[in-house]
């Protein structure tokens, strides 16, 4: 499926879904989420595979786009340095509780450790009564995985709501693809495309994010009321006006909006 390049050649079909254009725009600022949208879902984050060609698609778009390229994940950094190493993109962890900007300065927002301890501590008891249920400590956030054990869900989001209210209102529950994460409050990947766009070289561009889950939503609203350009990969509902099927839909088309003689194009 062709897909939208140009601002002004979007057009929404009755699917909701982009038609076709041709070129990439010097005036974006491009926000793109990993798993679901660069790699495709593993059943552990571990076992994702990175496409040989996308390390040097990454620095093509990086090029095209003069640096307003970042990436935005609910991973941490150095997860996120790991699988597309040797390259260093602009990159928003944990869903915007640590950031990297462009100029390559790492900004950290502060986190109740103690709190996190006690998290740390009643999640693992958790997992450890539930086969196929296991945690991801990410440093100032906690995810609990339940891809290999589907039938807990409804239990699990209940148990760790709990947690979370006895936490107090610094916390929230981020729900994901069978994933539950523990994290601070008021900042999500919203917050984080924001401050982006506050600094060099996002400043003064056309937003434009694409993402999968449901945790992309906060960049979509933002992105929204920017009057940028939000897209969905995959099905189901999202404040996303664009869709694309898949992963690999998300990388054909960003091959083809920074194919030779097309790159630097639109407004």
């Amino acid at each position: 499926m062709s897909v939208p390049a140009g601002p002004e050649e979007f057009e929404q079909s009755g699917e909701g879904q982009p038609a076709p254009t041709s070129a990439f725009s010097r005036n974006w600022a491009l926000f793109l989420d990993v798993d679901g949208t660069l790699l495709d879902i593993a059943g552990h984050p571990g076992a994702v595979v990175v496409d040989s060609g996308l390390v040097p698609l990454l620095r093509r778009l990086q090029a095209a786009a003069a640096g307003a390229v970042a990436l935005i994940s609910g991973r941490t950094v150095a997860d996120i340095d790991r699988l597309f190493a040797p390259l260093e993109l602009a990159v928003a962890g944990q869903h915007g509780l640590e950031r990297r900007d462009a100029e390559g300065r790492m900004h950290r927002h502060a986190i109740p450790a103690g709190a996190i301890e006690q998290a740390r501590s009643r999640l693992a008891r958790l997992a450890q009564s539930r086969a196929g249920v296991w945690i991801e400590d990410k440093g100032a956030s906690l995810a609990l995985h339940y891809r290999a054990a589907p039938q807990f869900g409804a239990e699990l989001a209940r148990l760790v709501g709990d947690i979370v209210a006895e936490l107090g209102q610094q916390f929230e529950v981020q729900p994901g693809k069978m994933v539950l994460e523990i994290k601070p409050g008021g900042r999500d990947k919203g917050t984080a495309i924001a401050e982006f766009m506050r600094e060099p070289p996002f400043l003064g561009r056309m937003p434009v994010f694409v993402g999968d889950d449901s945790t992309d939503e906060f960049g979509f609203a933002l992105v929204n009321r920017s009057g940028g350009y939000a897209i969905k990969v995959g099905e189901g509902g999202s404040a996303a006006r664009w869709r694309l099927p898949d992963a690999a839909a998300v990388r054909n088309w960003l091959e083809k909006i920074v194919a030779p003689g097309v790159a630097g194009g639109g407004a």
